[in-house]
């Protein structure tokens, strides 16, 4: 898939206030740090669309950008900010709940996980939710290139075992690098695939 154009449309904290279009939406959610932002700017090409920080917890509200004026990329907020007090954090789990359950025009949540780390008990959690509700998503490795080839392969490896523990069958699995653009073909024409048996 080429990408064209990519346009922010709009910001909120409501799903009920997001876009009235009948679109397909790619959600994208992770950690706060995940490599989110960075991800966003390599798939569409242009560097500042989504705003990136070394400062975790920037993206508290779901933001919208239309791509080839064909389907919408969705910037989730992060989810797991120990800095953030208990209100913020359970407005900000309200948010993206409430967006994943309700959200009709949701076609795949992608979700980020820094393939440096063991399995988190966070994300674990958060995938063993989406499967008992039924949501369709990929996992998608982030920063390959922080480690050599060989020790990214032993990671994901591990992980994926790990996951087999409690998962039959894994839903698709990326492995990306913003930094070297790796997995950005993959992922933009597994998008692609979906978006072309929708129609």
């Amino acid at each position: 898939m080429d990408i064209k154009s990519a346009e922010f449309v709009i910001s909120n904290t409501d799903y009920k206030k997001c876009p009235e279009s009948r679109l397909p939406e790619y959600a994208f959610i992770g950690r706060s740090n995940v490599g989110k932002s960075s991800l966003i700017n390599m798939l569409t090409n242009i560097n500042g669309l989504a705003m990136t920080s070394s400062k975790p917890g920037k993206t508290l509200l779901i933001n919208h950008f239309i791509i080839n004026n064909n389907w919408h990329l969705v910037d989730l907020p992060g989810y797991g900010y120990a800095s953030a007090g208990k209100k913020m954090r359970e407005k900000l789990q309200s948010i993206i709940e409430d967006y994943i359950m309700y959200r009709e025009q949701l076609t795949c949540l992608f979700l980020l996980i820094d393939s440096r780390l063991e399995p988190q008990k966070i994300d674990v959690e958060f995938m063993e939710w989406l499967g008992e509700n039924g949501v369709p998503f990929s996992i998608v490795f982030t920063k390959l290139d922080k480690m050599s080839a060989v020790r990214a392969k032993e990671s994901l490896k591990a992980y994926q075992e790990k996951l087999h523990e409690q998962w039959e069958e894994l839903p698709p699995i990326f492995a990306t690098s913003s930094e070297k653009r790796v997995g950005r073909d993959e992922l933009l024409d597994y998008i692609e695939g979906i978006n072309k048996s929708l129609k």
